[in-house]
C-alpha cells in the first residue's frame, strides 16, 4: 500500500489543481460575458448630442449624433475588414461649428472613394481605440497603421475625441465600420476546456500509474 500512496496523491492533487484552474476560467467567462453585454447595451443605446466635455473612461462607447462638415482629407489607416478586403479607414477632421473632432468615417478601397460634401449628420459612438503596440510601424505621411486618438488629433488639429460612424446621412464612397465588441478577446471558454481536458488526461495517466505500480508489487 505504501507504494500506492505517492501515485494516488499525485493524481488527486494534480486533478484538483487542473479542475480548479478550469473552474476559475469558467468564472472569468461569466465575468467577461457580463462586461461584453454591458458594452453592447451601451453601444446600442439611444444617441445623444456630443457633450461639451468628453472624458475617456465615462464616455467610452457613448452613442452620439453630430452634424457638421468634413474639414479636410484627413488620414488613412490601412485595414482589411472581413467581407470588404484591403482598404483604408478614413479618419477625418469634422467641424461641428463649435469644435473640431476626429471622425472615423469608414472604409474606402485602396483606389480611394469620394468623401461627402457639405453638411452631414453622423450617428456613431465615441471611442478611444487601443490598437497601437510596439510592433506598429510609424505613420508615413497621411498613411497610418493603427488608430491613435491623441497623435491623430494633434496631426489634424482637432479635439482628442473620435466619433466612429455607424450611419452617415451622405455616405458617398464610404462604408461605415461601426464600433462593436468583436475585437474584444473572450477566450475563457477555450481556456476552461483546455484545463478540464488536461485534468481528464492527468486522471487517466494517474490511474495507469497506480495500476502499473500495483501490478509490479504483485509480480514481486
Amino acid at each position: 500500500m505504501r507504494r500506492l500512496i505517492f501515485p494516488v496523491l499525485l493524481g488527486l492533487v494534480g486533478c484538483a489543481i487542473l479542475i480548479a484552474l478550469g473552474n476559475w476560467q469558467v468564472q472569468r467567462l461569466q465575468w467577461k460575458t457580463g462586461i461584453l453585454e454591458e458594452i453592447e447595451g451601451r453601444i446600442g443605446a439611444e444617441p445623444v448630442p456630443l457633450p461639451a466635455a468628453v472624458e475617456e473612461e465615462p464616455d467610452r462607447f457613448l452613442p452620439v449624433t453630430v452634424s457638421g462638415e468634413i474639414a479636410g482629407e484627413g488620414l488613412r489607416v490601412l485595414v482589411t475588414p472581413e467581407g470588404l478586403g484591403p482598404g483604408y479607414r478614413r479618419i477625418l477632421p469634422f467641424d461641428t461649428g463649435e469644435r473640431r473632432v476626429l471622425l472615423d468615417a469608414g472604409w474606402v478601397p485602396l483606389e480611394g472613394g469620394a468623401l461627402p460634401e457639405g453638411e452631414i449628420e453622423v450617428t456613431g459612438n465615441v471611442h478611444w481605440p487601443e490598437e497601437v503596440d510596439r510592433w506598429t510601424p510609424d505613420p508615413d505621411g497621411d498613411l497610418w497603421f493603427a488608430r491613435d486618438v491623441g497623435p491623430m488629433a494633434e496631426a489634424l488639429n482637432t479635439d482628442p475625441v473620435m466619433v466612429i460612424a455607424r450611419d452617415l446621412s451622405t455616405p458617398a464612397g464610404l462604408t461605415p465600420l461601426p464600433v462593436g465588441t468583436e475585437g474584444i478577446p473572450n477566450d475563457h471558454l477555450e481556456y476552461a476546456i483546455t484545463w478540464f481536458s488536461l485534468a481528464l488526461v492527468w486522471a487517466i495517466m494517474s490511474v495507469y500509474l497506480v495500476v502499473r505500480t500495483a501490478r509490479r508489487k504483485d509480480a514481486q
